[in-house]
C-alpha cells in the first residue's frame, strides 16, 4: 500500500495517527473511562473556569422560548442543564435534546438530570458526524469541547448544517490556540506536564488525560476552523476567544 494511501486512511488521536476505523473506538473507550469523573475533572483541570465559559456560551446563544435545541457531544449535561434553565427563565418550556455517542457519558447526565429533578431533556445515543435526526429541525445546534474528538470535523460540520432549521443558530465551544504571548507558554507547561497528572491521581487514567491535552494541540486554530465552518455551508461565522484563546466560541447560521 502507498504511503498517499497510508495517510489518505489516517485519523488523529491526540499526537499518534491511527487508521480511521479505529479512531472512533479509541475516542469512545477514553470516554467511558473518564466519564464518572468527568465533571470533577473538569473542574480540577480549569479551576473551575469552564463554568463561566459555559455561562457566556449558553448566554451567547441565547435559546428562546419554542425553540427545539440540540446538544451534541453534551453527554453530561452541563450545556443542555443550562439551555434549559436559560429557556425557563424567559416564561417558556425547554425542548432541549443532548445527542452523544457514548452510552456511559449519557447514563451520567441522566443520573445528574434525576438528582435535579430536570425531566425536560432527551437523550438520544448517535454519532455526530451521522446524526439520528431529520433535516431542518433544531432551531439551534450546540456543541462544547466535543468536535475536535470526531474522526472527520467536515462531516460535523455538514451534519449540523442539515439538521438545523433554515435560520437556525450553530455555536461550538472548543480549546483552541492561545493568542496572549507569554500565556501559551504557561498553558502549555500546565497542560502537558500537569493535567495527566491530575487525571492519574484522580481518575486514575492518565493516557486518557494525555490524549486531551494532544487532542485539544491537534485541533485547527480560530481563523482555521471559522473556514472549516463556512466550507460546510454555514454563514456569517463570528469567533470570540475566551481566557486569551484558551477557549473560542465561533458561531454561525444556516441561511
Amino acid at each position: 500500500m502507498s504511503t498517499e494511501s497510508l495517510t489518505d486512511h489516517t485519523a488523529s488521536f491526540g499526537f499518534r495517527d491511527v487508521p480511521e476505523a479505529e479512531k472512533e473506538k479509541l475516542v469512545r473507550g477514553v470516554f467511558s473511562s473518564v466519564a464518572k469523573n468527568y465533571d470533577l475533572m473538569n473542574d480540577l483541570m480549569s479551576g473551575g473556569v469552564h463554568r463561566l465559559w459555559k455561562d457566556v456560551f449558553v448566554g451567547w446563544l441565547n435559546p428562546q422560548p419554542g425553540w427545539k435545541c440540540l446538544d451534541v457531544a453534551g453527554g453530561t449535561g452541563d450545556i443542555a442543564f443550562r439551555i434549559a434553565g436559560a429557556v425557563r427563565k424567559r416564561g417558556g418550556e425547554p425542548d432541549v435534546t443532548v445527542c452523544d455517542i457514548n452510552p456511559d457519558m449519557l447514563a451520567e447526565g441522566q443520573v445528574r438530570a434525576e438528582k435535579k429533578g430536570e425531566t425536560a431533556l432527551t437523550w438520544v445515543e448517535g454519532n455526530a458526524e451521522h446524526l439520528p435526526f431529520a433535516d431542518n429541525s433544531f432551531d439551534s445546534y450546540t456543541i462544547a469541547f466535543g468536535i475536535r474528538n470526531v474522526t472527520h470535523i467536515e462531516n460535523a460540520l455538514a451534519e449540523a448544517r442539515r439538521v438545523l432549521k433554515p435560520g437556525g443558530r450553530f455555536l461550538c465551544l472548543e480549546f483552541s490556540q492561545v493568542v496572549v504571548p507569554g500565556l501559551d507558554v504557561l498553558y502549555d507547561k500546565f497542560s502537558f506536564h500537569l493535567l495527566p497528572t491530575i487525571g492519574e491521581w484522580v481518575a486514575k487514567d492518565r493516557e486518557s488525560y494525555q490524549y486531551l491535552v494532544e487532542s485539544i494541540r491537534r485541533f485547527p486554530n480560530q481563523a482555521r476552523f471559522a473556514r472549516m465552518i463556512e466550507e460546510a455551508g454555514l454563514s456569517q461565522v463570528k469567533v470570540r476567544n475566551l481566557s486569551g484563546g484558551i477557549s473560542a466560541m465561533h458561531s454561525a447560521w444556516k441561511i
